[in-house]
């Protein structure tokens, strides 16, 4: 009987080993595997220009959309098509990042002179039940003649959002009112939709006057 149960002891040992050796041999594969993929991850942004490019490189962004620009006349995708664009989300009751971002956009505009006539610019509401194009149009005309307003429906709005990998989310205040949390950089894409950058909130003018020249070049070649 003692030898019975030395018996199961000795396999059940053997089994806890092999156990022990197959987890040990699955964590390494898959710490190896991530590790590749990290450096799949550096290697590629790096490669590209790091932040600038990222893995969203290359990739088409928005979706069709039929919504109304700041004048009140329709608007389509099309609107994007044929030359490069900047394209930020936000709303006009935004206490800082949606104005200072369209006076800096308008600025660098400018700045870059007969250059910048050469890039669309577009400022999408992500609250388009106060942001009629009436709003929109008062709103917009304070900072440029250069950026087009777009807003409407909300789900036709959500939809283009998500298109674009916007976030966007409204917030209750304690005085009954609400406002607006949303992504805060500046899109920008080639004349035939394809992810060129951001322009982050906070960027020195330089960086994001760069930004635009090179965005410029890459529909001439």
């Amino acid at each position: 009987h003692g030898s019975l149960q030395d018996h199961g002891s000795f396999h059940e040992r053997e089994f806890q080993l092999s156990t022990a050796r197959t987890i040990r041999t699955v964590s390494w594969a898959a710490l190896a595997a991530l590790l590749l993929i990290l450096a799949g991850v550096f290697g590629y942004q790096s490669w590209f220009g790091g932040t600038e490019r990222s893995l969203m490189a290359g990739m088409k962004m928005g979706a069709p959309f039929k919504l109304v620009d700041h004048t009140g006349k329709p608007i389509t995708d099309r609107a994007l098509a044929g030359k490069p664009a900047a394209v930020f989300f936000g709303f006009t009751h935004c206490p800082e990042i949606c104005p200072t971002t369209l006076v800096e956009l308008s600025g660098w505009l400018d700045e870059i002179g007969d250059e910048g006539t050469d890039i669309n610019a577009f400022f999408v509401s992500v609250d388009p039940v106060r942001d009629t194009p009436e709003i929109m149009r008062s709103y917009i005309e304070n900072f440029s003649t250069r950026i087009v307003g777009v807003t409407g429906d909300p789900a036709e709005v959500s939809r283009l959002a998500k298109a674009w990998f916007v976030y966007f989310k409204k917030v209750p205040l304690d005085d009954g009112g609400y406002t607006m949390d949303h992504t805060a950089s500046i899109f920008l894409v080639d004349a035939d939709g394809h992810f060129k950058g951001t322009i982050a909130y906070g960027e020195s003018s330089d960086t994001a006057i760069a930004k635009l020249r090179r965005l410029v070049k890459s529909a001439s070649r």
